[in-house]
C-alpha cells in the first residue's frame, strides 16, 4: 500500500494563482479533510492529486489505482445500474481470473524448473493485490454497499439517465466503494446522503487500507472520519495541517487566528515606532540650539559629534526598520462574515401559510403545518421522504389533494438545491444588479452580505465553483428578504465556517425560515421548531410506495413544539 505524495504544487487558473505551493503526504491510514473557504482550491488539488489535472509546477506521486468522486458524473447517460457494478467489480473478477490461470499453470509445470519460480512469485504477487482487494467478497461487498447507500433495490437494469440526481450520486460513491482502490479522493461525498448513509460511509472510510483525501463541507462527517485537517484558507505560513477531525480543528484555529492578529498588530506598532525613530533629524534633537559663551571654543567639534551620533541612531533605525518590514508577517485577511439583513418593514403577526390534508401520493402527506410570521422551522427525513416537495408545497406548487392557505401577498424567497443561473456569462456584479434592480444593489452591496469578495464582483458566474454560486443565490434572497424564507439544503457546498455562520445569522430576526436538511452538525444545533418526515422508502423519490406521513418532534431548548 503506497502513500500518496503532493510537493511544491502551483496551479494557475486565468490570472488567478489558486494553488502556490502547496505540499501534502497521505500515508496509508490518513484520512485528510481539505477545508476552506469556496474558490480556495480544494476541487483543484483533488484533480491535480487524481491525476485528471496537471499542475503548472510541483509534483505529484501516487499509487497506480486510485479512485476519485468527483462532483460531475462519470458514467456515460445510458449506462446501467449493473454496468457500473461490473465496472466497479472488473479489477477484482480479473484479480481472480488470473489466479485461477496462475494456479493451473502451477499445477501443470514441475516443481524443479526456473518456469515454476517465476511462476509462484507472480501468484503471490496476485495473490497479495487480491487481498487487499477484498476480491473474494467483492459481490456480496457490492450488495451491502448499495444497501448501505440506499441503492438495494434499484433495478440492475435502469440507466443513469433515468436516476435522480442524489441517486446517481449515491451510485458514483458506492463504485468507489466496492473497488476500494489504493487510494481515494472524494469530493463533497454526502451532498445526497441521509444519516443512515452517511454513517453507512463513515464505517466504510475508517476500514479503507489506504490514504483517503476528502474535499468536504459536512462538519459531522469530517468529525466522525478524519485523522487531519488541511485548511487552505490563508495563513501566516501557507495551508496548515490539523491533527484530529472538525471539533479539534475548530479550538486551534481560533487560537491561531488569535496569535496571527497578535504578531501583526505587535509587527505594525514596532514598524511605526521604528519609521517615527528614522524621521528623527538633529534639528528635532537640539532645535536651534546656539552656543554658549564658556563652550564656544569647542562648540564646532561637540557639534560634529552631536550630528555624527543623530546620523548613527537614524541609521540603525532605518537598518531595523529594513529587517521588521522584510520579516513583518501579512495583515489576516478580513474573513467574510455572513450578515442577514433587516426587512425593510417587521411582517405582521400570524400564520403565513397553512396547510391541511395535502397528499403527493408516493411522495409527501401533511396532515396539519403552519407556519408562522416568525418561525423557524426545521424539516429533516431521509432521502425520498418529500422534503425537497414540501419546500416546494410552501414556495407555492399547486396541489391536487389537500388544502394550502397563503396570506394574501406572501413574499418568498427560495434557495434550491442546485443554483442555476440563466445566464452563466455575465460578471457576478451585473448578476446582482439586473436581478435586484440598481436602487436596491446600491442600498445593499453584494460585499455587504459577507458572502463573496471584492475580487469575485467581476467573474463570470461560469468562472465561480459551485460553492460560490450558491453564495451568489443566496446573496440575491438575502439582499431583499422576503416574509418567507426557504432554504433546501443550504449547506450543500458551502464552507464549514459559512455553515457556522449561517446558522446563527438564520437565529434571530424577523420573517420565518423554513430550512430543510439533512446536514447533522446543523439539526444537533437548531434551536427552533423540528418536522421529520417519515424513513426513506425504496426506489426513486418519486416511486415510492404508499405514502410517506409527515411526523413530529418537539423543538430543542429555546423553540416551541413541533406541529
Amino acid at each position: 500500500m503506497s502513500a500518496l505524495l503532493a510537493h511544491d504544487l502551483v496551479r494557475v487558473l486565468g490570472t488567478k494563482r489558486v494553488l502556490d505551493g502547496v505540499s501534502l503526504t497521505a500515508a496509508p491510514g490518513d484520512r485528510i479533510g481539505l477545508i476552506g473557504e469556496n474558490g480556495v482550491g480544494k476541487s483543484t488539488l483533488l484533480r491535480l492529486l487524481a491525476g485528471v489535472d496537471e499542475p503548472d509546477a510541483g509534483q505529484v506521486v501516487r499509487p497506480a489505482d486510485v479512485g476519485f468522486l468527483h462532483q460531475e458524473m462519470p458514467f456515460d447517460a445510458d449506462s446501467t445500474v449493473a454496468g457500473v457494478l461490473d465496472d466497479a467489480l472488473r479489477e477484482a473478477r480479473a484479480d481472480l481470473a488470473e489466479l485461477d490461470r496462475l494456479s493451473g499453470l502451477l499445477s501443470r509445470t514441475p516443481e524443479d524448473s526456473p518456469e515454476h519460480a517465476q511462476l509462484l512469485e507472480t501468484y503471490g504477487g496476485r495473490l497479495e493485490q487480491a487481498e487487499e482487494r477484498e476480491a473474494w467478497d467483492a459481490d456480496r461487498r457490492a450488495a451491502v454497499v448499495l444497501d448501505g447507500l440506499g441503492l438495494g433495490s434499484l433495478p440492475l437494469g435502469r440507466t443513469i439517465r433515468s436516476l435522480s440526481g442524489g441517486q446517481r450520486g449515491r451510485l458514483a460513491l458506492a463504485a468507489l466503494l466496492v473497488r476500494r482502490p489504493a487510494a481515494l479522493l472524494l469530493d463533497e461525498p454526502t451532498n445526497h446522503l441521509d444519516d443512515e448513509a452517511a454513517a453507512f460511509v463513515e464505517e466504510r472510510l475508517r476500514a479503507m487500507p489506504g490514504p483517503v483525501v476528502i474535499a468536504g463541507h459536512d462538519r459531522a462527517f469530517l468529525d466522525a472520519v478524519c485523522t487531519d485537517l488541511v485548511d487552505l484558507d490563508p495563513a501566516v505560513d501557507g495551508p496548515v495541517r490539523y491533527g484530529g477531525g472538525y471539533s479539534a480543528y475548530l479550538a486551534e484555529k481560533r487560537a491561531e487566528r488569535a496569535r496571527w492578529e497578535r504578531r501583526y498588530a505587535e509587527e505594525q506598532e514596532e514598524i511605526g515606532e521604528l519609521r517615527r525613530s528614522a524621521a528623527v533629524t538633529a534639528r528635532q534633537v537640539a532645535p536651534d540650539r546656539g552656543p554658549r559663551d564658556s563652550e564656544k571654543m569647542g562648540y564646532g567639534l561637540r557639534a560634529g559629534q552631536v550630528q555624527s551620533q543623530i546620523a548613527r541612531r537614524v541609521r540603525n533605525a532605518t537598518r531595523r526598520l529594513d529587517e521588521a518590514e522584510r520579516r513583518q508577517v501579512a495583515e489576516p485577511p478580513a474573513p467574510l462574515r455572513f450578515r442577514y439583513p433587516e426587512r425593510a418593514e417587521p411582517p405582521e403577526p400570524g400564520t403565513l401559510v397553512s396547510l391541511r390534508g395535502v397528499r403527493f401520493p408516493g411522495r409527501l402527506a401533511v396532515d396539519r403545518l403552519d407556519v408562522g410570521a416568525s418561525d423557524r422551522l426545521l424539516v429533516t427525513g431521509g432521502n425520498g421522504t418529500g422534503k425537497s416537495t414540501l419546500i416546494a408545497v410552501l414556495a407555492g406548487r399547486p396541489v391536487a389533494v389537500g388544502e394550502v392557505v397563503r396570506r394574501p401577498g406572501l413574499s418568498v424567497g427560495v434557495l434550491a438545491q442546485d443554483s442555476v443561473f440563466a445566464r452563466p456569462d455575465r460578471t457576478v456584479a451585473d448578476t446582482y444588479v439586473r436581478v435586484l434592480g440598481a436602487e436596491r444593489a446600491e442600498l445593499v452591496p453584494l460585499v455587504s452580505l459577507g458572502l463573496l469578495r471584492e475580487a469575485d464582483l467581476g467573474k463570470q458566474v461560469r468562472q465561480l465553483s459551485a460553492g460560490q454560486r450558491r453564495r451568489l443565490a443566496l446573496a440575491l434572497l438575502m439582499a431583499r428578504p422576503p416574509e418567507l424564507l426557504l432554504l433546501d439544503e443550504p449547506t450543500n457546498h458551502l464552507s464549514p465556517a459559512l455553515c457556522d455562520e449561517l446558522e446563527e445569522a438564520l437565529g434571530p430576526g424577523p420573517g420565518a425560515v423554513v430550512v430543510a436538511s439533512h446536514d447533522r452538525w446543523l439539526r444537533r444545533r437548531w434551536r427552533g421548531r423540528e418536522v421529520r418526515l417519515g424513513d426513506r422508502g425504496t426506489g426513486r423519490q418519486d416511486e415510492l410506495p404508499g405514502d410517506q406521513p409527515i411526523s413530529t418532534t418537539r423543538a430543542h431548548a429555546g423553540g416551541a413544539s413541533g406541529t
